[in-house]
């Protein structure tokens, strides 16, 4: 990134952002900096495998072990399963699947012509916090928004004469800072965190607890009411601090790569008519199957937003084919696509662009594999939590205590289910003795669950948000992207917090089938 004016450079805010920004490029590539910090954990996981821990691990009720990984064993399953790491790895396959059909929509221009057709009748103004809304809304479809709302953050922002890395800031902030968030309907992280918050709550010494039910909604009113929160906020933080700060910024990628803003053709708008038709089929064809009782969508026990239903499931495909669809209908009615290779084509050049998150992916799949093993990851999280139980604090200040000790640990452990199934264990069952209810700890969990999901290089999709970057400003890094995010990353654990004592504190409705204390009344 370029430098800052004189005038820029007397706030105290961007000198600070710019000297994270300087630090943070200055260290090694993603997928080097990956590769180094595996090497780290092997060498702790060595260090630490003979140390005696008192701690007691709730998986399993014994104490902890670390697990040598220099071990011969674990060196010999490590490079056995190298290669089912990395093609195992979650975030590649949702990111090459949707990019395939989101890949054919960009090569055919029905994504240009559809940003261009709506930024027609749309408030420059207005941009940013539909852009953030629509982010939150895409948690419905797991991490789908990752793939397909953060790009087009950026193109619409670019569209519109904005700042592209100011709309994928936005973009950014609400699929992933927001992700506690829920506009209307329910994400299937709902489901996932209520069985885990049960089984949890089942572990308390009560004996009334080992029947207790925990409803998948039991956060809906709270992350509904939070919609505004994250929207307001992320709204003023990014026209009024994060884009100024951009101004100075050259977007110096390839000018014909990036998408314009001339008048639509005739050909150009029959094409968007007839592809936003087929859209349109394709989802009454969706709701009409799908809205049996007996629904080949739905799960084992009807619900189609349980995380086992073949819907949830089946997310990042319909995504390949909502976009595939109506991206072939623009080709060929607007004359852009003459043959089935032009189709083809328009797949195999968004894989090529995907070269270099491939690379990250591959390092970065080994080191997560790396840490889950050493066990080192689980007992910072349990020390963190069981230094909380020994504190003995009022329960407002417990309440932040858990969103700080969740936002540290989420630096460690990107998985939201994975650190509930850790600290959860813990935390639920001590603040049920305290009379906290399983429903309030969760909430507070997911709020500092998603407040600094936005700032940490080891959150699997951060090097495909920086590969986003770098299409519009080469030198992009981590550090650029880190300084991007930090403002809203503080500002929404501040505000969120402060937004859940208050909602606490008046008693308003937390969720369906949900209470503040233990016992419910």
């Amino acid at each position: 990134m370029t430098i800052q004016s004189p005038t820029e450079t007397s706030s105290w805010l961007n000198r600070s952002l710019n000297a994270i920004e300087r630090i943070g490029n200055k260290l090694p590539d993603p997928a080097i900096l990956f590769a180094l910090l595996m090497a780290l954990v092997w060498l702790l996981s060595w260090a630490l495998s003979g140390v005696e821990f008192t701690d007691i691990d709730p998986r399993t009720g014994q104490a902890f072990q670390i697990n040598n990984l220099l071990a011969a064993s674990s060196l010999t399953e490590f490079m056995a399963k190298i290669v089912a790491t990395f093609v195992s790895f979650p975030p590649l396959g949702v990111v090459l699947v949707a990019m395939l059909g989101l890949g054919v929509a960009e090569y055919t221009g029905f994504i240009n012509a559809a940003l261009r057709g709506i930024l027609a009748v749309t408030s420059k103004h207005l941009l940013t916090p539909v852009l953030i809304a629509v982010g939150i809304l895409s948690h419905v479809a797991v991490d789908a928004g990752y793939v397909l709302v953060i790009p087009l953050g950026a193109v619409i922002f670019y569209a519109a004469g904005r700042h592209p890395l100011a709309g994928i800031a936005a973009a950014f902030a609400g699929v992933s800072g927001g992700f506690a968030a829920t506009l209307l309907v329910p994400s299937s992280l709902d489901p996932l965190l209520a069985g885990l918050t049960q089984a949890s709550a089942r572990l308390s010494a009560d004996p009334a607890a080992a029947s207790l039910v925990i409803n998948p909604l039991n956060n809906y009113y709270f992350t509904t009411a939070s919609v505004v929160v994250i929207v307001l906020l992320g709204w003023f933080l990014t026209d009024k601090v994060v884009e100024p700060r951009l101004q100075s910024t050259v977007i110096d990628g390839d000018k014909e790569q990036l998408p314009s803003m001339d008048p639509l053709s005739d050909n150009e708008r029959k094409g968007l008519r007839f592809a936003l038709l087929s859209m349109l089929l394709a989802a009454v064809a969706l709701v009409v199957t799908a809205l049996p009782a007996d629904s080949a969508w739905r799960g084992a026990n009807g619900d189609l937003t349980a995380s086992s239903a073949p819907l949830m499931q089946s997310i990042v495909a319909l995504i390949f084919v909502f976009f595939l669809l109506p991206g072939i209908v623009y080709g060929y009615v607007s004359g852009k696509v003459s043959n089935h290779r032009d189709v083809v084509q328009g797949m195999t050049k968004a894989m090529s662009g995907m070269g270099y998150y491939i690379v990250m992916a591959f390092f970065c799949a080994q080191f997560i594999y790396a840490f889950g093993q050493s066990n080192l990851g689980a007992l910072l999280a349990i020390k963190g939590a069981n230094f909380l139980q020994q504190m003995d604090f009022p329960m407002a200040v417990n309440l932040v205590g858990l969103v700080l000790l969740t936002a540290v640990v989420n630096l460690l452990i990107g998985s939201a289910s994975a650190k509930w199934a850790l600290i959860g264990a813990v935390l639920v069952p001590m603040l049920m003795q305290l009379g906290v209810s399983p429903d309030l700890t969760q909430a507070a969990y997911r709020v500092g669950d998603s407040s600094t999901n936005i700032i940490t290089p080891l959150m699997p999709y951060f090097p495909l948000i920086v590969v986003f970057c770098q299409k519009y400003v080469k030198s992009t890094g981590i550090g650029t992207l880190v300084a991007l995010m930090l403002p809203y990353s503080v500002s929404f654990l501040i505000c969120w917090t402060s937004f859940l004592i208050l909602y606490w504190s008046l008693g308003l409705p937390l969720g369906i089938g949900a209470s503040y204390v233990y016992p419910a009344p």
